[in-house]
């Protein structure tokens, strides 16, 4: 008979509905007394009210009345446990895998070292006010130069002024940071004249030797000029030619959207095996949705490589806390509607599959958000949990390629490659147009036999090979707004 439940750790209160289950049928031992829909959560054994209920071995909530085993255990019976801050004590607990090797990819390597899965022409906008033009000159470029680069790519935003403070300074260290991204072969800064983000704040920090500016209040024909620049940015980025690099020099970014409860059963965890290939082979894993690591944070201070990490991670999760409290949110306010009609009761269940993404592979340092990569192994990113901004986040950290796990689907796509991996078949066989891996295969396939096809799925992309959101020309960056708008 086919797996209907499926239990992930033997601690565990709850099994996971692997189809939709009618009231009366019975499975590991318990009979259903009520239907349940796939991806939803049955009881295994007598959970009394107040009691913590524990899925991937870890509190996900506590029960707000009693659930007999073969009840349907989601919002109506359990709610979260989570506080606005927390008081955390360093104990190291480090398994990361060995060194290993993988699969090499070919790709574009750069004067300072590192290496790109692609060789694009990026045209970045200061302001949004000139965000149009930016697009404009890229259109015409991408038709005039097709096959000379790997592409010719814009991204607006609506930042850049009317900003103040930090705010500014975010907009302007994302914008910096892509400028400085592997990816872009040759970048094409875009400035309007009079906006808060002068081009004069951005260029000291812009390492790219392939580079050109251009005023469009300045220009005669911004989009004319802006493509006789391009045309140069063309000629000097054709000369680099892909070759073999090894899987160390690869930076995965690691990120799930539209969760549901597969999500944290194959997905998040066939990625975890990435991250650990990755990182075991000397490569880099970046791990961010700050948020969504609430409730599951102690799993990743428990592998921080030293006492500094580990404090670098205390403050990233009660800073943004304080974030949420300062705001008169609640930090649980997650998991989303989607989130939730896909089985996810809590944030902490949400937080618990999310950070599987990670693997076990320690973590080497954190960042601050529009801050770039400064160590190999596993980092850890400040960013909010929305797709668009911490997509965009991990790509101007230096994410040469971005792993997205989603159980609903999207078919938004960022500045670097990004893979759709989806959570079930389902998702996979209905939106072939938006994914690239089904990891509803580990159901059937097990684990091993899944890591090993998307370790190669990667490398393919690595090497070229265009991913779905590609193919749909999706390229979208969308930067955090905090502060005040003027």
């Amino acid at each position: 008979m086919t797996l209907a439940l499926f239990q992930i750790d033997p601690r565990d209160a709850v099994a996971t509905a692997l189809r939709d289950l009618a009231a009366g049928e019975t499975h590991l031992g318990v009979t259903l007394s009520a239907d349940v829909p796939k991806g939803h959560k049955v009881a295994t054994r007598q959970i009394k009210a107040g009691e913590p209920v524990l899925k991937f071995g870890f509190p996900i909530g506590r029960a707000t009345h009693d659930i007999a085993p073969g009840e349907h255990v989601h919002t109506h019976n359990v709610s979260t446990a989570l506080e606005t801050s927390g008081s955390y004590a360093y104990s190291p607990h480090l398994d990361a895998a060995g060194p290993a090797e993988g699969p090499s990819f070919l790709g574009y390597r750069r004067s300072d070292g590192r290496v790109g899965t692609r060789n694009e022409i990026w045209v970045i906008p200061t302001v949004g006010c000139v965000g149009r033009t930016a697009q404009k000159i890229a259109e015409r470029a991408a038709r005039l130069y097709e096959g000379r680069v790997d592409g010719v790519h814009a991204f607006a935003h609506p930042f850049g002024c009317s900003q103040l403070g930090d705010d500014l300074g975010g907009t302007t260290r994302i914008l910096t940071a892509l400028a400085n991204h592997p990816n872009a072969g040759g970048v094409l800064i875009v400035g309007l004249g009079c906006e808060s983000n002068q081009m004069s704040k951005m260029l000291p920090g812009i390492l790219n030797p392939n580079i050109r500016t251009i005023g469009a209040q300045l220009a005669g024909d911004e989009v004319e000029e802006g493509l006789a620049l391009v045309e140069e940015l063309v000629a000097e980025a054709e000369k680099a030619v892909r070759a073999p690099a090894p899987l160390s020099e690869l930076v995965l970014g690691v990120k799930c959207g539209g969760s549901d409860g597969f999500s944290g059963l194959t997905a998040n965890p066939l990625v975890g095996r990435m991250s650990d290939a990755v990182t075991a082979a000397g490569g880099t894993a970046i791990l961010t949705e700050i948020p969504e690591i609430f409730g599951a944070e102690q799993l990743l201070m428990e592998r921080a490589q030293d006492e500094q990490v580990f404090e670098g991670i205390v403050d990233l999760v009660n800073d943004f806390k304080a974030y949420f409290t300062r705001h008169g949110e609640p930090v649980s306010e997650n998991p989303s509607p989607g989130n939730i009609a896909g089985g996810i009761t809590t944030l902490e269940e949400k937080s618990l599959g999310a950070v599987q993404k990670a693997g076990h592979a320690t973590v080497t340092d954190v960042l601050h958000y529009g801050e770039r990569v400064r160590q190999r192994g596993l980092t850890l990113l400040e960013a909010p949990g929305n797709d668009a901004v911490s997509s965009t986040a991990l790509a101007a950290a230096g994410a040469t390629a971005i792993l997205f796990t989603t159980g609903r689907g999207t078919p938004l796509g960022f500045p670097v490659p990004t893979i759709k991996i989806a959570s079930n078949s389902d998702l996979a066989a209905r939106k072939p147009g938006w994914i690239d891996f089904n990891a509803g295969q580990v159901l059937d396939e097990g684990m091993d036999a899944a890591a090993d096809s998307l370790l190669g799925t990667i490398a393919e992309i690595a090497s070229g090979k265009q991913t779905a959101a590609e193919r749909n020309g999706e390229r979208e960056i969308a930067i955090w707004k905090r502060g005040v708008t003027l």
